[in-house]
């Protein structure tokens, strides 16, 4: 692996065993959460006049890194994976003109065109705070965001252009009903607009009121369809979000199961089958998940956390991608160990029924599951010998 190559896998991709990769992302988060702050308190004539070198020299180190790092990623992007920046030239073009790349770009350029070509506006300045958009590199959660609007830009489409539509029709009929009596309010449409807009939002300045019967009239249907209308874009965003989340939960279940032996031998659609009728559960720490003697209802994947099953003569302790509590679904027996956290678990609990109709319709996994159970078997009645 040459040094292009590492340092793309430093950059762009994150490896849990690259722990420089890792306490890189976390010093990036901490520099733009402190950038953001200073951008914010130097607006403080009090504050600016004490700590004005200091926000200098700070925006100056962060600047540096910025570039850095920005120059380093347009470098290295012809390593990507996926090949899609492959070319050397239209390759690193491709990726400049990406817009992630262009959020890094605005994090550091409004310093350069003030300090190197005598640009002193102040929405270059507050231009900077669009450096907070980086945080969507370094922190899953608010990539979602750009996922949502990817997904649903075509519904988020629709609701804006029926509320511009909305808009322009409220505040036309308001332009007619209340420009004779009230001419420097409501002087044209466009000015009309500012009326409009807050009563379709149910804002209410109050700075501009109809005061005409037929005007107030329209204003109480206006700010009721306002109502309905702003939700539309709410629902888009709000069944976006739960889409979002829930493929994400679904590849981080399906690699999960995938990684247990019982089910190695099955194809993408028998993991996806599998992942449907998994039930998400969490646990605090000394819970007992299974107890000896009660009824089976169905197994448990381990997420994340540890559990210790309580045998006979010994415990065992099962950590994360293992899975306990199969045997008493196989042959409808009861429990015949006791299961309890030793921390707080995230578990997925596969129901009997679901397990049974799996292990009709998939052979791989009742020929896999007959030799764990055998194995466990022998573990049990090893250890009732012992004892």
């Amino acid at each position: 692996m040459n040094i292009r190559e590492r340092t793309h896998l430093f950059f762009e991709i994150a490896r849990p065993e690259d722990k420089a990769s890792y306490w890189f992302d976390i010093f990036m988060i901490v520099l733009i959460l402190s950038n953001v702050i200073a951008i914010v308190l130097e607006t403080v004539q009090v504050i600016n006049s004490v700590l004005g070198p200091f926000f200098y020299w700070f925006e100056l180190f962060s600047v540096v890194i910025f570039t850095v790092e920005y120059i380093m990623r347009v470098w290295s992007c012809v390593e990507d994976p996926t090949g899609q920046y492959r070319h050397t030239v239209i390759g690193r073009v491709k990726y400049i003109l990406s817009p992630i790349a262009v959020i890094d770009l605005v994090a550091f350029l409004p310093f350069y065109l003030t300090a190197f070509f005598g640009i002193d506006l102040r929405i270059l300045r507050l231009v900077r705070l669009l450096r907070l958009m980086k945080l969507t590199r370094y922190s899953p959660a608010l990539s979602i965001i750009g996922a949502v609007v990817m997904s649903q830009h075509r519904a988020l489409t629709a609701a804006l252009l029926v509320m511009l539509m909305a808009l322009l029709f409220s505040s036309s009929i308001m332009y007619a009903l209340e420009h004779e009596v009230q001419p420097d309010k409501f002087s044209s449409i466009p000015q009309a607009m500012w009326w409009g807009m807050a009563s379709l939002t149910t804002v209410g300045y109050g700075d501009v009121a109809p005061i005409t019967p037929w005007g107030q009239f329209f204003g109480i249907i206006t700010m009721v369809i306002g109502i309905g209308m702003f939700a539309l874009p709410t629902g888009v965003i709000a069944t976006g979000f739960a889409n979002e989340i829930r493929k994400l939960d679904f590849v981080a279940n399906s690699k999960l199961v995938s990684t247990v032996p019982l089910f190695k031998e099955l194809d993408a659609n028998g993991i996806a089958e599998i992942v449907s009728v998994l039930t998400p559960k969490t646990v605090p720490q000394d819970y007992a998940v299974l107890k000896v003697g009660e009824k089976a209802e169905g197994m448990f994947f381990i997420v994340s956390g540890q559990v210790e099953v309580e045998l006979t003569t010994k415990t065992i302790v099962l950590k994360e991608k293992t899975f306990f509590g199969e045997m008493g679904i196989l042959d409808d027996s009861p429990r015949t160990a006791t299961v309890v956290t030793l921390t707080e678990c995230e578990l997925l609990e596969l129901k009997a029924e679901d397990f049974h109709h799996l292990m009709d319709t998939h052979v791989s996994i009742r020929e896999t599951m007959d030799e764990v159970i055998k194995e466990r078997r022998k573990t049990l009645e090893n250890d009732f010998v012992k004892d």
